[in-house]
């Protein structure tokens, strides 16, 4: 068993910061693309994977709804941190010297109001931390860096401002992939989450149909998104979050109507809730 856990992006990243979070005995292992960091934990290189799906402003980040179902790793986790951006500058820049600033495409839209109300121009990078990598490597006052206080440590650059997100409580929340499933005992007080990918056909009331069974049997869905297969507008895929474990009497229930109703069902992996983070 390996002893590292994959991520996407550079030390000092958001990503870096929930795997030293969640797993402060595992090495975290940069990648340079979400791929990537899929690619460590099915080759074995690294024990799991930690990846971001949402973010409570910005919403989802699609790219993880296009790699899971090419995937064979399995969700056998959440975690949630906080996420405080910073603006970072080189050494002497003012906030009135930032014309241009760099950073994740999942970041940029977490601040808004401040690109906005200095009118700066936003530029999509690879990742937060490679934008104070990239801001660092330039040393041009005009260019500035949205990332983490910890990236500004690691590459040299000046906090000109901190906390620029646009609303308190902005919070990633990340799932942990393993190549290994790892369905956990049911234990009483604990709340238990299931994933799964499923496909309808593009009929009147196939999605109502496919679900009735959550309702009828008393599941929570807490998250159901819908994309489309590449190169087709007949049949949607979705991806399903709901508070329930398979040894509950009513998952098999909901299960048995699902697969009634719904095509190429794939369980993706049952965990326990992280009771911190969703409160």
């Amino acid at each position: 068993m390996t002893d590292k856990i994959a991520f996407q992006g550079r030390p000092g990243a958001y990503s870096h910061m929930a795997c030293v979070s969640a797993f402060p005995k595992l090495e975290p292992l940069p990648c340079p693309s979400f791929a990537d960091a899929f690619k460590a934990a099915e080759s074995g290189k690294a024990e799991y994977a930690m990846i971001p799906i949402d973010n409570s402003i910005a919403g989802r980040v699609a790219d993880i709804h296009h790699l899971l179902p090419r995937s064979k790793l399995s969700i056998v986790g959440e975690h949630f941190i906080p996420v405080h951006h910073c603006l970072l500058g080189v050494d002497g820049a003012r906030i009135s010297d930032i014309k241009t600033v760099y950073s994740h495409v999942h970041a940029l839209p977490q601040c808004r109001k401040i690109i906005a109300e200095l009118g700066l121009k936003p530029v999509v990078f690879e990742d937060t931390a490679g934008s104070a990598v990239k801001v660092a490597e330039m040393k041009d006052k005009a260019h500035g860096a949205i990332a983490s206080e910890l990236a500004a440590e690691l590459y040299g650059l000046k906090i000109l401002k901190k906390n620029i997100e646009d609303e308190k409580g902005n919070t990633t929340r990340f799932i942990i992939l393993s190549k290994t499933a790892r369905t956990p005992e049911k234990k009483k007080g604990e709340v238990y989450l299931t994933s799964l990918l499923f496909k309808v056909r593009n009929i009147p009331a196939a999605l109502y149909k496919a679900l009735g069974g959550f309702s009828t049997n008393g599941i929570n869905i807490l998250k159901l998104e819908s994309y489309l297969e590449a190169g087709s507008f007949h049949s949607a895929s979705f991806y399903c979050e709901f508070e329930s474990h398979p040894d509950d009497v009513s998952f098999q229930h909901a299960m048995d109507e699902l697969q009634f109703f719904a095509a190429d069902i794939r369980m993706l992996g049952t965990y326990k809730a992280e009771r911190e983070g969703r409160k």
